[in-house]
C-alpha cells in the first residue's frame, strides 16, 4: 500500500469517526422521546459542492442523501463568501433536498485560509412542527401546507449564539416548544462536535494532503462500484410496485415503475412511466427517491464498498419531475417512504431478475404511527413498528426488522421509558403467526404491538403493505396483511383504516399495530421438513399451514411424521402434473 493511500484510508476512518460522534451527540442531547430513545439522529461531513465524504454509522441514505442534495440549494440562497466562522444553517424545503417539515437538517460551514471548503451537517425528525397533527404525520394532507412549517435556507446561529428571530418562530409553530428549541441545540451541538474534528484534521495533515486523501477515498470508491458493477449482467430490467392508497380514496393505488439498465460498469435506474404526483400524502422529494434507488442498487453489491459520492458516479438515475418520486409544490411529501420504498421495491426485483441467486422478495415495511395528546400541555409518542423482510434467495427473511434506507441504529424506543414519558402501556409485543409469506425461504414474520392508553389521545397512522400483502418470488406466498385496530374498553375490536388523521381514542381503549409478514421464495414444498417442524415448535407457523401449504403432518406431540409428509408432497406434485 502506498504511503497516500494509507492517509487516505486513515482519514477516511477518522471522518467517519467524526460523523459518528456527532450523531451521538445529538442523541444525547435531544429533547424529543423518538430520538433520545430511539437513537435516530444523523450526521455528515461534505465537500462545498455538496458531496458525501463521509457519513455516521448510524445514518441511512434517507438522510445522508438529503443533506447532500440540499447543500447546494442552501449556498444558492446564501453564498459561501457571506458566510462567517460560527454561523449554522438551517432548513426543511422538501423541494430543495429536504425531506419533510419535521426533519430539520442542520449544516455548519468548515473554512480553510479563510474560505469555506467544507460543511458538517446533522438532521432529525424533531417532536413538532405545527400541522395537522402533532409529530408531523398529517396522514390526509392535500397539500404541503397541512403538514407543517416550512423553512427556506436561513442562519439560525452565529459566533454570538441562537438567531432569536428563527427560534421564535420554531417555538410559536410547535405543539412542544421547549423540545423542538432543544432538538435545535442538540443538532447544532452535533455539527459543531463534528466541525472541530475535521478541523483538527485539517490541521495535522495540512489542507492540501486533507483535500488530496478525500479526493482519493472518492476515486478508490468510485473504482470498487464499477468493478462491482461489471460483474453483474448487461441486460435491462424492469419491475414494478403498487401502493395500496392515498387515504382520501379508498380505491385508487399507485404504480411505481422501474427500468435498470446494466451496461459495463456503469447502471441508470430511470424510473419514466412512475404515476404523477397527486394532492394526498403519497409523494417523495428528490432526496428520498435518490436513497431508495441507490439503497437498493448497493444491496446487490459488495456491502463493504463504503458510500461516499464516489459510488454515486457510477449511477445515472432518472426521477421525473412531477411524479410521485420527485414531487413540485404544493404537493405534500409527508408521506414520502410510501413511494420511496416502493421505488426501492421495484429495484430490488429488477435487479433480483438480473441476479437470481442474490434475488429477495417482497417485504412488509414500517408502520408510522403517532399517540397524542388532545390539548395542552401537549405529549407525543411518533414511532413505527416493523414488518417481516422478504425471504433471500438461501436464508429465510429476518423478522420484524423492515427492509429500510431511512432509519437509524434502533429506532424503536425501548417499552420503559415511553412509559414514563406518556400516559400509556404497552401490554403486549408479539409475533404474529403464519405472518411470513410460505417458501422454499419463508418470509420473515411481523409483529403485534399493543398499546393501552391511561388518558384521551388522538391515534394518526400512515400504513400501506395492508391490503396487498408482499408478494413472493419464484412460487413464494405474498406475506399476511397487517393493520391498525381499536379495543374498545368493552373488548370489541374493530380495524382502522391505513392512513387516519387524529382519530380520537378513550382512556382505557387499546390502540393495536400489526405489521406485515414479508413474502417468501421459492415453492413452499421444497422446504426441508426439519425447518417446517421447527417454524411449528417455535409457533412460527400453525400445524394446519405446515399441513396445507408446505405439506408436512405434525402431530399432536408437534413431532413429524415423515411417511405422511413424503406421501402428501407427493401427492401433491403427482396432482399438479395430471
Amino acid at each position: 500500500m502506498r504511503d497516500e493511500d494509507l492517509t487516505a484510508e486513515v482519514l477516511r476512518n477518522a471522518l467517519v469517526v467524526a460523523a459518528e460522534e456527532a450523531s451521538i451527540v445529538v442523541v444525547k442531547s435531544a429533547y424529543s422521546t423518538f430520538i433520545v430513545e430511539g437513537s435516530d439522529a444523523s450526521a455528515a461531513i461534505l465537500d462545498k459542492a455538496g458531496r458525501l465524504i463521509a457519513h455516521s454509522m448510524a445514518t441511512t441514505l434517507m438522510n445522508s442523501m438529503a443533506l447532500s442534495v440540499a447543500l447546494p440549494y442552501v449556498l444558492a440562497d446564501i453564498p459561501a463568501d457571506t458566510m462567517r466562522p460560527g454561523d449554522v444553517f438551517v432548513t426543511n424545503d422538501a423541494y430543495k433536498g429536504g425531506i419533510h417539515t419535521n426533519d430539520l437538517l442542520i449544516f455548519r460551514p468548515i473554512f480553510v485560509d479563510g474560505a469555506v471548503e467544507y460543511f458538517t451537517a446533522t438532521l432529525i425528525h424533531v417532536s413538532d412542527i405545527g400541522g395537522g397533527s402533532a409529530g408531523g404525520m398529517a396522514s390526509l394532507a392535500t397539500e404541503i401546507f397541512l403538514e407543517g412549517l416550512q423553512l427556506p435556507p436561513v442562519r439560525i446561529a452565529t459566533a454570538a449564539g441562537l438567531e432569536e428571530s428563527i427560534t421564535r418562530i420554531l417555538a410559536l409553530n410547535s405543539r412542544t416548544p421547549d423540545k423542538v428549541l432543544g432538538d435545535v441545540r442538540a443538532l447544532i451541538a452535533g455539527a459543531t462536535t463534528a466541525a472541530r474534528r475535521v478541523e483538527d484534521l485539517i490541521a495535522k495533515h495540512g489542507a492540501a494532503e486533507f483535500a488530496a486523501g478525500v479526493q482519493t477515498y472518492f476515486e478508490h470508491t468510485e473504482t470498487l462500484t464499477r468493478a462491482a458493477i461489471s460483474e453483474l449482467p448487461d441486460g435491462r430490467y424492469t419491475a414494478e410496485y403498487v401502493i395500496d392508497d392515498d387515504g382520501i380514496h379508498p380505491d385508487r393505488s399507485y404504480t411505481i415503475r422501474a427500468a435498470v439498465q446494466v451496461r459495463g460498469d456503469g447502471v441508470e435506474i430511470d424510473f419514466a412511466g412512475t404515476d404523477a404526483q397527486t394532492a394526498a400524502a403519497v409523494n417523495a422529494s428528490l432526496s428520498q427517491s435518490l436513497a431508495a434507488a441507490v439503497f437498493a442498487f448497493r444491496c446487490f453489491i459488495d456491502p463493504s464498498i463504503p458510500m461516499n459520492d464516489g459510488c454515486l458516479r457510477a449511477l445515472d438515475i432518472k426521477l421525473p419531475e412531477g411524479s410521485l418520486l420527485n414531487a413540485t409544490s404544493p404537493y405534500p411529501c409527508g408521506g414520502r417512504f410510501l413511494p420511496a420504498y416502493a421505488a426501492m421495491e421495484a429495484v430490488f426485483q429488477a435487479l433480483s431478475d438480473a441476479v437470481p441467486e442474490r434475488g429477495i422478495a417482497a417485504s412488509g415495511i414500517l408502520q408510522p404511527f403517532s399517540i397524542a395528546s388532545t390539548t395542552s400541555p401537549y405529549w407525543v409518542h411518533l414511532a413505527y413498528e416493523y414488518g417481516g423482510v422478504g425471504a433471500r434467495y438461501g436464508l429465510d427473511g429476518p423478522d420484524a426488522s423492515g427492509v429500510h434506507f431511512g432509519l437509524g441504529r434502533n429506532s424503536v424506543p425501548q417499552i420503559e421509558p415511553v412509559e414514563a414519558r406518556c400516559p400509556l402501556r404497552v401490554e403486549a409485543i408479539e409475533y404474529l403467526t403464519d405472518s411470513g409469506g410460505a417458501g422454499r425461504w419463508r418470509g420473515g414474520l411481523g409483529t403485534r404491538t399493543t398499546f393501552r392508553l391511561l388518558e384521551d389521545a388522538y391515534i394518526t397512522t400512515r400504513g400501506d403493505r395492508l391490503r396487498n400483502g408482499p408478494t413472493g418470488r419464484s412460487g413464494g406466498l405474498p406475506g399476511a396483511t397487517g393493520g391498525f385496530y381499536r379495543i374498545t374498553v368493552d373488548g370489541e375490536k374493530t380495524r382502522l383504516a391505513s392512513k387516519i388523521n387524529n382519530e380520537m381514542f378513550r382512556a382505557g381503549e387499546a390502540f393495536v399495530v400489526e405489521t406485515t409478514g414479508g413474502g417468501g421464495l421459492g415453492n413452499p414444498q421444497d422446504r426441508p421438513l426439519e425447518q417446517v417442524h421447527t417454524d411449528v415448535r417455535n409457533g412460527w407457523i400453525t400445524r394446519e399451514s405446515a399441513e396445507t401449504v408446505y405439506g408436512v403432518i405434525v402431530d399432536d406431540q408437534l413431532q413429524v411424521d415423515r411417511a405422511a409428509s413424503l406421501r402428501a408432497r407427493q401427492d401433491r406434485a403427482t396432482g399438479a402434473t395430471l
